[in-house]
């Protein structure tokens, strides 16, 4: 059982509280911290929380219990002093994604991990579900031969869905397409090197910046995926990870996953399309643990362990796919002219 202080009871944070946290039996809670009185208080009423659980500083947390891990869950450019703050602290931890605002914040924060001998994850709960965990074995034995393309889009209607956030700074890449980046790391084992991209915000959009965007990305491999993916579109919704085109020398493998709706969750899918035969599903494997129960079931077996499974989003494996971001963003600041990851690493 691994002791836990979780840290940001907002509006997401308290999801966290109310639906992962208990599911994940590997995790304790040992103390609630925000500076709000009001989040504190509802994770009393709601939850049942004693008082004494109750924090509205880390450091006074820190003096009162014994934990081994702090769930990070607040917004993205707390992350980065809480993050500092917890590891200086002597503990483990798991946070939201992006984990920090820039790559610099970000590249410290692993270095100040590493030098304190602590984990630090960053909880991309979309690679805990059974299609990406399939298709990255699929491409790893190459089962259609040698990739040619990829092909990604990612549709929804983000004004009739519950979505708020109007006047996040580039709400499609920094707060969506990070996970679509993280995925094409993932299942094909492989690092991009450069990015094209342009984004844009319709007329009549509620965004006050762009919601809408296209994208080239080369990988070190040669492989060049296409990037399509829209916060107003008034398409065909796809799943939450998008549709995944994986267009190979013998065969098609096409894939969605985290299928999420409020009348209950679909499962993930996997079609395998041989060049010279017919459209099959793959049987895929049921998982204990998916999305961020997955994540955080996974650093508590890391910090039990000592040992980081496949597929780990450590902070220093993740420092990649923030960069991809970056890159992105400054692509479309310079209307589309091709961007290296090495220069935003650098």
């Amino acid at each position: 059982m691994v002791r836990a202080i979780q840290v940001g009871l907002g509006g997401w944070g308290f999801n966290w509280s109310q639906e992962v946290i208990p599911a994940v039996s590997e995790v304790e809670i040992v103390a609630y911290v925000d500076a709000n009185p009001e989040a504190t208080e509802r994770v009393q009423t709601k939850l049942g929380a004693s008082a004494g659980m109750c924090f509205q500083s880390l450091e006074d947390a820190d003096k009162a219990v014994d934990a081994d891990l702090v769930i990070a869950t607040l917004r993205t450019d707390a992350h980065y002093p809480v993050v500092k703050q917890a590891l200086q602290l002597g503990y483990n931890v798991i946070v939201e994604k992006p984990f920090a605002s820039t790559v610099a914040e970000a590249k410290e924060l692993v270095a100040l991990a590493e030098s304190q001998q602590r984990v630090l994850m960053v909880s991309q709960n979309y690679r805990f579900y059974p299609a990406p965990i399939a298709v990255q074995q699929l491409m790893a034995t190459q089962k259609f031969g040698p990739i040619n393309q990829v092909s990604i889009d990612f549709r929804r209607h983000a004004p009739t869905q519950g979505y708020r956030y109007w006047d996040m700074p580039d709400p499609l890449l920094a707060d969506m397409s990070i996970h679509h980046f993280d995925l094409m790391r993932m299942v094909l084992n492989d690092d991009p090197v450069r990015v094209s991209c342009r984004t844009w915000n319709p007329e009549g959009s509620p965004f006050a910046y762009h919601p809408t965007g296209a994208a080239l990305i080369e990988f070190s491999s040669g492989t060049v995926v296409s990037y399509r993916a829209s916060w107003v579109s008034s398409g065909k919704n796809t799943p939450w990870a998008g549709e995944w085109t994986m267009d190979c020398a013998e065969g098609e493998i096409w894939w969605t996953s985290r299928d999420t709706r409020a009348e209950g969750d679909r499962p993930d899918i996997v079609e395998l399309r041989p060049l010279d035969g017919q459209p099959e599903p793959m049987k895929l494997e049921d998982m204990a643990y998916t999305d961020r129960k997955g994540t955080l079931a996974t650093v508590a077996r890391v910090i039990e362990t000592g040992k980081s499974p496949a597929r780990f989003s450590s902070g220093k494996d993740n420092l990649k796919s923030l960069a991809l971001v970056q890159a992105n963003i400054l692509s479309a600041s310079r209307n589309g002219d091709w961007v290296s990851i090495e220069e935003i690493l650098a």
